[in-house]
C-alpha cells in the first residue's frame, strides 16, 4: 500500500512539475520568438500569435474620408497594429512596462482565448487616454504637466475655431462651442493631438496607428514615425527638404539634430499652464540659445536683428496650407510652397516689426458642415500666421547677392528689398505680403498685417 501510494506521489509530482513549467514558459512570452505560435489563452499569448490574430481581427470600417492636414495615412492592417512580437518585443519584455500585468493598464481580462471576454471589463484600447489614472500613478509630474499641454490640448487650434466661431475669447471655452462642432472639431482636428502613448508606444494617428515596435516603450520617440508622423505637412516637409527645389535643414544635414535636439522634453510635456499658441510657451527653443553674439556677427545682423525674425533671411520656400479638411471635404487651397514676410501679427510675444507667415488652415465656411454656414467672428484673426519653417539655410536666396539690380540700392538690400531693375519693373514684390495676394473673403482678417503702405518710401512702392 506504502509502495502504490509513493509511485502514486510521484506522477502527481512530476505532472505539477511538468505542467508547471509549461504555465510558466507560456506566463513568460518573452521566449516568444516572431513567427513562433503561442498559445492564445492569454493576452500577451494572443497578441503574439500572428496567425491567430489574422484569424479573429474585425476589419475597420468604412473611411470616413477624414484625412486630416498630412493627407491619408499609412495603411495597415488592424492584426499588424495590435501584434507585439517581432522587432521591439523583448526590449518591453525586459522593461519595467514588461513585468506588469496587461490588465493593469488596459483592464480588460486575461487568461481566456475568447475576444470578446478578454476586451470586456471596462477595456481601454489606448491606456493613455485615461493617463491620470493608468500613467499618472507612475508618473505624476508628466502627467500633470501635460495635462494642459498643446501637444495633449490642441489649444491653439481651439483657440482660432472658439474665437472665429464667436464662441468666447479662451481655448477653455470649447464647451460653448454647439456639440456639433465639438463633434466636427474631435474628429478632424484632434487627431494630430496626442497622449502619452503616441509618441511613446503607438505610431500617431496620421502615421497609420498600431504599434510602433511591439509595445516597446520608448522615452524618446522616434522623429519620423512619431514626431514627423504628426508634423508631417510643415515640420517634417521642410526639414526634410522634401519639396521641389528645397534643402534639408541645415540642422539636420550639418548637426545631425533631431527634433528633440532643440525641442526638449520639458517643452513638449509642458508646464502644467494654458497658452492660446505655441509662440507663448517660454520653453519654446530660441535660435540664441545656440548661437550667441547675433547682435555683431555681420552687418545684416546689426541692421536688422530687431526688424524682424531670423528665417526672414534664413529660410527658403515653405508649404503653406489650404482651409481645413473638415469632413473630409478638401482644401478649398490647395497646399503650395511660397515665401511670405507681412507685419509681424504677434507683437505682444515676438518683437519684430516684420516676420514670415504662413497661410492659415481656416475659412468661413470651413464648418458649413457641422452646421455653421460661416463664422461669425472670422476676421478675428489673419488668415496669415507668425510662421517659423525648419527649413534654414545660412545661404539662401536672401542672403546670397549675385548681381547689383538697382545701384541705387546698397548691394545686400537686392535679394530682399523692392528695387526697380533695367526695365523698370519691381523686383522681389513676391516676397511680401500685399492685400493684392488675398483672396476677398480674407482681406478684412488681414488688414493689420499687410504691407501696403507700410514699407520704407524710398523703395518707391508709393511713386
Amino acid at each position: 500500500m506504502k509502495k502504490i501510494l509513493f509511485q502514486s506521489l510521484i506522477i502527481i509530482g512530476a505532472f505539477i512539475i511538468f505542467t508547471g513549467c509549461a504555465e510558466d514558459k507560456n506566463d513568460n512570452n518573452s521566449t516568444v520568438e516572431p513567427g513562433e505560435v503561442a498559445k492564445v489563452n492569454s493576452c500577451e499569448g494572443c497578441h503574439t500569435n500572428y496567425t491567430h490574430l489574422k484569424a479573429v481581427y474585425t476589419p475597420d470600417p468604412p473611411s470616413d474620408g477624414g484625412a486630416g492636414c498630412g493627407g491619408d495615412a499609412p495603411h495597415y492592417e488592424p492584426y499588424d497594429r495590435v501584434y507585439m512580437g517581432g522587432d521591439g518585443y523583448q526590449a518591453y519584455k525586459n522593461g519595467i512596462h514588461g513585468s506588469m500585468s496587461c490588465t493593469t493598464c488596459h483592464n480588460g481580462v486575461d487568461g481566456t482565448d475568447d475576444k470578446d471576454v478578454a476586451h470586456s471589463n471596462d477595456f481601454i484600447k489606448h491606456p493613455s487616454l485615461r493617463a491620470e489614472e493608468k500613467c499618472g500613478t507612475c508618473h505624476p509630474t508628466i502627467v500633470n504637466r501635460a495635462a494642459n499641454s498643446l501637444h495633449t490640448q490642441g489649444w491653439g487650434q481651439k483657440n482660432m475655431v472658439i474665437k472665429r466661431s464667436g464662441a468666447g475669447n479662451h481655448p477653455t471655452e470649447f464647451g460653448n462651442l454647439s456639440e456639433l462642432m465639438q463633434e466636427g472639431y474631435n474628429h478632424n482636428c484632434a487627431r494630430c493631438h496626442g497622449t502619452c502613448g503616441d509618441c511613446h508606444i503607438v505610431r500617431p494617428k496620421s502615421a497609420g496607428g498600431g504599434l510602433y515596435k511591439g509595445h516597446e516603450f520608448r522615452k524618446t520617440p522616434d522623429m519620423l514615425d512619431n514626431c514627423v508622423g504628426c508634423h508631417i505637412s510643415r515640420g517634417g516637409h521642410a526639414y526634410l527638404g522634401q519639396a521641389p527645389g528645397t534643402k534639408p535643414d541645415v540642422h539636420l544635414t550639418k548637426a545631425g539634430y533631431t527634433c528633440i535636439s532643440c525641442h526638449t522634453a520639458n517643452e513638449l510635456h509642458g508646464d502644467g499652464q494654458i497658452y492660446e499658441t505655441r509662440y507663448a510657451m517660454p520653453l519654446l527653443p530660441k535660435c540664441e540659445d545656440c548661437h550667441s553674439g547675433l547682435d555683431n556677427a555681420n552687418l545684416y545682423h546689426t541692421v536688422h536683428i530687431n526688424s524682424f525674425n531670423c528665417y526672414t533671411c534664413h529660410s527658403q520656400d515653405y508649404n503653406n496650407c489650404g482651409s481645413c479638411h473638415v469632413n473630409g471635404v478638401g482644401a478649398r487651397i490647395p497646399a503650395h510652397q511660397k515665401f511670405k514676410i507681412a507685419v509681424n501679427p504677434i507683437p505682444h510675444l515676438r518683437q519684430y516689426r516684420l516676420s514670415t507667415v504662413r497661410e492659415a488652415l481656416s475659412a468661413p465656411d470651413s464648418w458649413k458642415e457641422y452646421g455653421v454656414d460661416n463664422l461669425s467672428n472670422f476676421d478675428v484673426a489673419p488668415t496669415y500666421k507668425y510662421t517659423t519653417p525648419h527649413n534654414i539655410q545660412r545661404w539662401t536666396s536672401r542672403t546670397t547677392v549675385d548681381e547689383v539690380i538697382d545701384s541705387n540700392h546698397p548691394n545686400c538690400a537686392q535679394a530682399c528689398h523692392i528695387v526697380k531693375n533695367s526695365g523698370g519693373e519691381f523686383v522681389n514684390k513676391e516676397l511680401y505680403l500685399f492685400d493684392s495676394d488675398l483672396y476677398d473673403w480674407e482681406k478684412n482678417a488681414n488688414k493689420n498685417i499687410i504691407v501696403d503702405g507700410r514699407l520704407p518710401s524710398r523703395w518707391g512702392l508709393n511713386k
